[in-house]
């Protein structure tokens, strides 16, 4: 096993646990604010951590968006994605595991952190707005992802930047969405929570993609690049 594969489990694993275990055990108590701040510090402690070794991308649609950018080969693409999806897998089942020891745990009540929209969610948004929202947020983040850490970016604040990146997107986006802008993150939780996680998957995978891809493009055509400035 290569340390940029490992680094990629464990950096995901982190991401998951504590983000979607902010929303399975503390949600009442801290709520929408405080579990952004979990994703978000989650993001902090994975790059500064796992950061130096597969620079912590711990998502599909950042290393799409790192590969379009023409900073990654296809083959260490595929190899990030598999690795992001077993971190997060993995941490979705220590998480239900952990659950499962409250008698009153029900996953169809309470759930799992999984990405859900439509009616009975939160602000029961519908498709267009999810997918807007995932799209346009995950664009945005893999843009600062890129930006920050850019060869004549200070190197130091990368992490801090991105992680309080993706407080802000759930600050603005969990009533809508749960907030996913990460495929991985998005399939752990649905594979135990099953139905509607499930059934509204392919949302958080499609435009999570699609908003990555195009912040890559953009990046490489120079419009979001300083590096040859």
């Amino acid at each position: 096993m290569s340390k940029p594969f490992f680094a990629e489990v464990i950096g995901t694993f982190i991401l998951v646990f504590f983000g979607c275990g902010a929303a399975v055990f503390m949600g009442d108590e801290i709520g929408m604010l405080g579990i952004s701040f979990a994703f978000g510090l989650a993001i902090v402690a994975a790059a500064y951590s796992v950061g130096n070794i597969s620079g912590a991308h711990l998502n599909p649609a950042v290393s799409l968006g790192v590969l379009l950018a023409g900073k990654m080969e296809s083959s260490a693409f595929v190899t990030y994605v598999i690795a992001q999806i077993i971190g997060a897998i993995v941490a979705a089942f220590a998480l239900l595991m952990i659950a499962n020891g409250q008698p009153s745990y029900d996953i169809a009540v309470t759930g799992l952190g999984q990405n859900l929209y439509g009616p009975g969610t939160a602000g029961e948004y519908g498709l267009t707005s999810a997918l807007l929202f995932e799209g346009i947020a995950t664009f945005l983040f893999v843009t600062v992802i890129l930006g920050a850490t850019q060869a004549n970016a200070p190197a130091m604040m990368a992490g801090l930047a991105i992680g309080l990146t993706l407080a802000a997107i759930h600050m603005v986006g969990i009533i809508i969405t749960g907030v996913s802008v990460n495929p991985a993150r998005s399939i752990g939780p649905a594979i135990f929570a099953g139905g509607q996680a499930l059934s509204d998957l392919w949302v958080f995978i499609v435009a999570p993609l699609v908003g990555g891809a195009l912040a890559g493009v953009i990046f490489k055509m120079g419009l979001t690049s300083a590096e040859d400035a």
